[in-house]
């Protein structure tokens, strides 16, 4: 999979504010992720966004 920072992807579950959008702030062995909905950032390991990923949004 292709990532790069500043992509705009969406995953399988949404995060609890409701929005499944997230922004990728820094890629590698571990993923920066912001929710578009609220602004809250998570870091999340690569194995599991590839696992979750559903496509890229526009």
């Amino acid at each position: 999979m292709d990532f790069h920072t500043g992509n705009i992807i969406q995953l399988k579950k949404p995060h609890p504010c409701g929005h499944n959008r997230w922004e990728i702030l820094r890629v590698g062995m571990d993923f920066r992720l912001k929710c578009l909905g609220c602004g809250h950032q998570v870091m999340v390991t690569r194995k599991l966004v590839e696992k979750n990923f559903r496509g890229f949004c526009p």
